[in-house]
Parts: structure tokens; C-alpha cells; sequence
């Protein structure tokens, strides 16, 4: 069920393509693979990609533990993390009606530091899981000294709004008549044949045979 706005995540510009829906706004999620962590240190404003993988209401990003994004989000920066998936093309009849089709996320928040060993092991595994399911039992799992080097991040999916656009091109009534080709080129992201490692000699897992990053629900 849609969930209401906050005022700030209410979506005013073609309000028509907001999307309020949790399981919408997950199903954007699960699909995509990065998103960009906006903060302002100083002053200053840094948008960083970065992974990430949800679990429940909460999303989990990493990185080094020397990170300066992750240091400064551990002081409870507020954050701003979107998440884009770009889906066509859209070519009108005149350049200013030219568009894309997407489906994207905003989340508002503070970020906090996982700091509970178990929580942030299993919050590793969730953001292998996002990547590539059935990665994280086919691989070695970290140790100590690489769990030291990591900080996770926790953010509650609590705040959001989601924006998509479906559709073909919408034109100006009098330009339907010009005579230029109109419509969409979908975008389609697609993942070619695993490439073995030159010292790997073990056959390809079936996780990684037709493996495909379609939608998701």
C-alpha cells in the first residue's frame, strides 16, 4: 500500500509519475546494483556510488573503514541515496518532448554504523546476495582482519519516494504531423558469458550459467 510522503520527499514536478508504494520502491531496489550516497561535509557537497543490499526496511552500504564518506557518516551526516534504472529511450518529434523511460529512488536519512559483529557479518552477506545470489556460501568469507578494514552502514528505508516513466513519447499536438521518426529504444541491461580466471580451473557453478539481472517481482 502506498505509504504518505513526508513533505520533502513528496514529488512536485510531474507528481503524476511518483510512486509511494514500499513494495514498488523494493522492487526498484532489488534490481539495481549501485547507488549514490549524497552528504555535505564542511560545506562541501560529495555524491559517492557505491554498492549496497537491502534487508527488510534497511539498507546497507560499505566500504574501506578509512573512508572519509563513511567516517563522517558514522558522525550522522544526514544522507540523500538514489537509485536510477534506466529503461529506454524516448524520441519525440521535436528535441524539447525527447525523454527516458526510469524508474528511480530517493531515500532521506542518517546512516549509523553497524557495529554488532553478527549484524554486520550477515549485513556482508546480504550485500554479496544483492550482487550475485549464491556467491556468498560458494566463496571464502571474510576474516578478521578484512571485517577490521570494513565499516557497514545501516539506513532505515523510512523516508522515501520513488519517480518512474513508462510510456512512449507524448508531443505537442500540432508536431504529430512532423515528419521524423518517434518512439522508444528500450535499454535492456544484459551480462555475457562468465570469463574463467587464467588460473581457475573449476567448472562454472549453475548461479553463474544464463545469469540475468532482469526485473525483480
Amino acid at each position: 500500500m502506498p505509504e504518505p510522503p513526508t513533505a520533502r520527499m513528496r514529488v512536485v514536478r510531474e507528481a503524476q509519475r511518483a510512486v509511494y508504494d514500499r513494495d514498488a520502491v523494493n522492487r526498484i531496489l532489488d534490481e539495481a546494483f549501485l547507488c549514490h550516497v549524497g552528504f555535505v561535509v564542511d560545506g562541501q557537497t560529495y555524491v559517492i556510488p557505491t554498492s549496497y543490499g537491502r534487508d527488510g526496511n534497511v539498507l546497507y552500504f560499505h566500504g574501506s573503514a578509512a573512508s572519509r564518506m563513511l567516517r563522517r557518516l558514522d558522525q550522522g551526516v544526514p544522507v540523500c541515496v538514489t537509485i536510477t534504472l534506466l529503461d529506454g529511450l524516448v524520441l519525440a518529434r521535436s528535441v524539447f518532448n525527447h525523454s527516458m523511460n526510469y524508474r528511480s529512488v530517493v531515500i532521506l536519512g542518517t546512516a549509523e554504523l553497524v557495529r554488532d559483529p553478527v549484524e554486520k557479518l550477515a549485513a556482508l552477506r546480504t550485500l554479496s546476495e544483492h550482487i550475485l545470489p549464491n556467491r556468498w556460501r560458494d566463496a571464502r568469507q571474510p576474516n578478521e582482519t578484512e571485517l577490521k578494514a570494513t565499516s557497514v552502514l545501516r539506513l532505515a528505508i523510512n523516508e522515501f519516494s520513488a519517480k518512474v516513466r513508462l510510456g512512449p513519447p507524448v508531443d505537442d499536438e500540432e508536431d504529430y504531423s512532423f515528419p521524423t521518426w518517434a518512439g522508444v529504444i528500450p535499454l535492456v541491461m544484459t551480462a555475457a558469458p562468465a570469463v574463467p580466471d587464467e588460473r581457475c580451473q573449476l567448472e562454472l557453478p549453475g548461479y553463474l550459467k544464463n545469469y540475468s539481472r532482469g526485473k525483480r517481482g
